[in-house]
């Protein structure tokens, strides 16, 4: 490297700009051109000092060395570093637009053919050419919501700096957070439309790889969300109109924008919108994903695009958490409710901006259009209001987003957009079915008046009814429990098991087990009530059923036992112990003598031995069974049964009367008291719903305080006293003399058929 000598050298000066100057004594006048990477030294009382210059790259300021002047948007657009495109994006077909794509080259075939043969093909062209619109029509009226999202991600949408320089007559950009650093993911500046000035805030994407790596990918870390805060705090004091648009997929969420307090960031945003006396709207113009959307998003009006979407966490986050796979985004998108007309009908999003047919890269400026003239229009709506007015607006906004009230009848516009609640059919039976119970229960009512049997028809098909009605209320029971996936999965192991084969011991064990689950929670299933009345209903019928088929055959039986009893030498003998029995004066069975005894079991036999015979001659199998009874001296006297009973009635009461005296049990009677008083002033299907629910459970207490093991032991004692008294062949002490002959040590037992018989 040479050195330059200390002497003055002189160059000739091209311009100022590109000559090295200095104000002591050594080189002056020399282009940088020239000198290139020549090392300066100067040698002075024994040091020297050495400076040499680096060659760096040139940087490419966005004013240009010819600026016009009359550009639209004025010469400060010269400044913002975001420039047209020298190249026309590359066309990007989505995965559900391939169709559309068949179609075209289709068309795209024919039009070549045609040149190369001279054929007119015109009719088929425009026969392609309708049904290729139809399908696209189609197609972009019917998108589902994971296909709308991938319209709102297209690499070729325009973003927020295209439609802010396709509105604005005037707009520059402003930069930095004060704080260090400018945030390229979200850009700020003042622009006006129509003649009226409003600050713009947005997030960037970019519209080609090397932009969105320098954009982050639309993704702002908090420097980004404080430049944004500080320019609504410069909106605010100024009186400008804030228009933010929204189009990230969320903040950007890296270790060092935590750090430096992303969290903090975005709420001080939320807090800051909250306070600031301007209009604000927010435009979606893409997608707007969770906080890093919602920290420019707190205003007074959400409009969005057609195409757009609005999310708290992306379709794939969403399926990766509930599915464990992002394959079920499509499944999560619609369940996320992500789309602008599902926004609206939640009173989310308070408006729609149309998109041309295919999205809004199929014509931007279109599209930009349509913005602006939203803007204007909701700018006219907010500008009337005065301050207050404008804050009220804001919070009651955010206010009403999820409120719910119980209890208070549902606005019938508001009811169109809820979703439809499943609501418990209160009615125990339909309304048809209902009418032709009551029909054959008149009929069972007027049967039993004249001594007549019902139609064992009619009885018939109404018990095959209740059976299916029983049969479906105990399988929405399961269904409420969430026992149908047991139960089906049991179903297909019973299946699959051997006839032949003894069941596998493990597989009654599952059975029990399901089988006690499903009773211990049948109580609580919300359809507990018309499965009981229905229950009520078939046994009713069965006993109606089972008493008609019976009434002929006892009949027919009570005929045969006339008959016998009033055979000439039975009546004779008959006669004759009664006699003797009167005579000897005993007040009992047991007090007879021995020989008298002898004489009644003997006409006791031959009456039983007559009486079987009888039976056999019409068909029917009878055989003598011995009686387990006690002699009727042994039986616990009658009026000790009456006071046992009285006993144990005054302790069911008592245990009554403490509970409904409990203060839970007074609570819900309480309850049921003022429901049924709302009812009958203003009765609807709800009220009838909680007085059910009410009444089952006063039900459900009393039913468990009264089955204590004390009371069931009681219960069950005195009803064996009780039938051993009613199973006596006499019914009182005075009756002896009279009945001493019907008192039987045994039964006769007529079997009829393999299920039932008839003593």
């Amino acid at each position: 490297m040479a050195s330059i000598p200390h002497s003055q050298v002189g160059f000739f000066r091209s311009s100022a700009s590109d000559l090295f100057g200095s104000t002591g004594d050594g080189v002056s006048g020399i282009p940088l051109k020239t000198l290139g990477r020549a090392r300066f030294s100067r040698e002075r009382r024994g040091f020297t000092v050495t400076a040499k210059l680096r060659k760096v790259k040139k940087h490419d300021y966005p004013w240009p060395r010819d600026p016009d002047l009359n550009v639209k948007g004025g010469p400060l657009i010269h400044l913002s570093p975001f420039k047209p495109l020298k190249e026309k994006p590359k066309p990007v077909t989505l995965d559900f637009e391939k169709p559309l794509v068949e179609i075209e080259k289709k068309i795209l075939d024919v039009r070549k053919m045609a040149e190369k043969t001279g054929l007119d093909f015109t009719n088929q062209i425009i026969s392609l050419e309708k049904k290729y619109q139809e399908a696209r029509k189609d197609l972009y009226t019917h998108l589902a919501p994971i296909q709308r999202l991938s319209v709102a991600r297209h690499p070729n949408r325009p973003t927020f700096l295209d439609h802010v320089f396709s509105i604005t007559e005037k707009f520059v950009e402003l930069h930095g957070d004060r704080g260090g650093y400018d945030d390229p993911a979200i850009v700020t500046g003042i622009g006006t439309i129509d003649g009226r000035s409003y600050m713009f805030m947005g997030h960037q994407k970019g519209r080609n790889t090397k932009e969105n790596i320098q954009r982050n990918f639309g993704m702002p870390t908090p420097h980004g969300y404080r430049k944004a805060m500080r320019m609504m705090y410069y909106a605010d004091h100024h009186g400008f109109p804030i228009v933010t648009f929204i189009d990230t997929p969320g903040a950007f969420a890296d270790l060092r924008c935590e750090e430096l307090g992303q969290g903090e960031a975005i709420a001080n945003n939320l807090r800051t919108m909250f306070g600031l006396k301007v209009p604000i709207i927010s435009i979606v113009i893409g997608e707007g994903g969770s906080g890093g959307a919602l920290a420019i998003g707190c205003a007074n009006k959400l409009l969005m695009l057609e195409n757009a979407v609005f999310f708290v966490a992306s379709p794939e986050a969403c399926a990766a958490i509930l599915y464990k796979s992002a394959k079920e985004a499509p499944k999560a998108a619609k369940l996320l409710k992500i789309t602008a007309p599902e926004l609206c009908k939640l009173r989310i999003a308070d408006g729609i901006i149309p998109e041309p047919l295919g999205g809004a890269h199929q014509d931007p400026a279109w599209t930009s259009q349509q913005i602006k003239f939203a803007i204007n229009k909701t700018m006219d709506e907010l500008t009337k209001m005065d301050t207050e007015t404008l804050l009220k607006h804001r919070m009651r906004k955010f206010r009403k987003i999820g409120k719910v009230k119980e209890g208070v009848p549902i606005d019938p516009i508001k009811k169109v957009n809820m979703k439809k609640k499943e609501l418990i059919d209160l009615r125990p039976l339909n309304l048809e079915l209902e009418a032709e119970i009551e029909k054959l229960k008149k009929q069972i009512l007027k049967a039993k008046e004249s001594s007549t049997t019902p139609s064992e028809v009619a009885l018939t098909q109404m018990i095959e009814k209740l059976e299916k009605e029983v049969d479906h209320e105990y399988a929405e029971a399961a269904k409420t429990m969430g026992l149908n996936d047991k139960l089906k999965k049991l179903r297909e192991e019973y299946s699959i098991a051997s006839e032949d084969e003894p069941t596998d011991p493990v597989l009654i064990d599952k059975i029990e087990k399901l089988k006690n689950e499903f009773n211990q929670g049948l109580s609580a299933a919300p359809n507990y009530g018309r499965l009981k009345y229905k229950l009520d209903l078939l046994k009713e019928f069965s006993e109606a059923k089972s008493l008609s088929n019976a009434a002929p055959l006892k009949q027919e039986v009570n005929k045969k036992f006339k008959e016998v009893m009033d055979r000439p030498d039975i009546k004779e003998k008959i006669e004759v112990l009664k006699a003797l029995v009167q005579n000897s004066g005993a007040s009992s069975f047991g007090d007879l003598d021995q020989e008298l005894k002898d004489r009644v079991v003997e006409m006791k036999q031959v009456i039983e031995m007559e009486m079987i015979n009888a039976l056999k001659s019409i068909g029917l199998d009878a055989e003598v069974v011995k009686s387990n009874t006690k002699a009727f001296s042994e039986k616990t006297p009658l009026s000790l049964v009456r006071s046992e009973v009285d006993n144990l009635n005054g302790e069911i009461n008592k245990k009554i009367e403490d509970i409904v005296n409990s203060s839970d049990l007074k609570n819900m009677i309480e309850s049921l008291k003022l429901e049924l008083a709302k009812a009958a002033k203003t009765p609807n299907p709800e009220s009838k719903s909680k007085i059910a629910s009410l009444e089952q459970q006063i039900k459900q207490k009393l039913s468990k305080a009264l089955s204590s093991p004390e009371l069931k032991r009681k219960h069950e004692s005195l009803k064996a006293e009780i039938s051993e008294v009613v199973e006596s062949p006499a019914g009182s002490p005075k009756n002896l003399k009279q009945d001493s002959l019907k008192h039987k040590e045994s039964r006769v037992e007529i079997n009829v058929g393999t299920n039932s018989s008839f003593a």
